[in-house]
C-alpha cells in the first residue's frame, strides 16, 4: 500500500515593492484537517488573511517560510531571489514534499522534490493559496516592524510597493538600508541625492 504523497504549495509575496524583503512559502495542507475559504492572498481581506494564517499554522502538515533580504535580492535579481527562497523553503519542510505546485511560470533548478508550475495557482490549489497567504502576512508584519526602523517613509500602509506617496517619500529622504538598490526608482533616488549633495 503506497502512503498518500504530500504535495507543498509554494508562493511568494513582495516582487514588486522597492524596499523590504521577499517572502517565500511553502505549505502542505493535512487532508484530514480541511481550511476553508483559502484562496489568492490578493482576493482576501487583511482580516481574513490573518485569520488564515492562523489555521494554516495549526493544521498544515508541514510548513515554512523563508525570508530573503534585500542584499541578496540585489546580488541575484529579483527572479534569482525568488527562484532561489522556492527551492530553500520547499527543502526546508518537514516532514518533505513529494511534488511541490509553484505559484506562476517557471521551476527553480536543484529541486529536492519534482514540481510542477501553475500559472495563477494561488487562486487554483488551496495548497498554493495557503503558501500565499502565508508569505503575504509574513511580509506585511515584517513591513510594519520596518515602519519602526525607518519612520517617513510609509512601509506600514504601502508595504514597500511604489506607491506615489512612497516615490515622493524616497525622493525627500532618499533610500533606507531597506530599499532595493537594483530597482531602477532607488537607484533614480540615490543618483539625484549624490548630485544634489555635490
Amino acid at each position: 500500500m503506497t502512503r498518500p504523497s504530500r504535495i507543498a504549495g509554494v508562493d511568494e509575496a513582495g516582487r514588486g515593492p522597492l524596499a523590504g524583503p521577499l517572502t517565500v512559502a511553502a505549505v502542505i495542507l493535512d487532508p484530514a484537517r480541511p481550511i476553508a475559504g483559502l484562496n489568492d492572498s490578493k482576493k482576501l481581506s487583511e482580516k481574513r488573511r490573518e485569520a488564515l494564517y492562523e489555521q494554516i499554522i495549526e493544521r498544515a502538515l508541514a510548513w515554512r517560510i523563508e525570508i530573503i533580504e534585500v542584499a541578496e535580492i540585489d546580488a541575484l535579481n529579483i527572479l534569482q531571489a525568488t527562484l532561489t527562497g522556492m527551492r530553500r523553503a520547499v527543502a526546508g519542510l518537514e516532514p518533505a514534499a513529494d511534488e511541490a505546485l509553484i505559484d506562476g511560470n517557471k521551476i527553480p533548478p536543484d529541486m529536492p522534490c519534482p514540481a510542477r508550475a501553475i500559472v495563477g495557482g494561488d487562486g487554483l490549489e488551496p495548497a498554493i493559496g495557503a503558501a500565499s497567504i502565508l508569505a503575504k502576512v509574513c511580509r506585511d508584519r515584517i513591513m510594519k516592524a520596518l515602519e519602526q526602523d525607518f519612520p517617513g517613509y510609509g512601509f506600514a500602509v504601502h508595504k514597500g510597493y511604489p506607491t506615489a506617496a512612497h516615490q515622493l517619500a524616497l525622493q525627500h529622504l532618499g533610500p533606507c538600508p531597506q530599499h532595493r538598490l537594483s530597482y531602477a526608482p532607488v537607484k533614480k533616488a540615490l543618483a539625484t541625492r549624490q548630485v544634489a549633495s555635490l
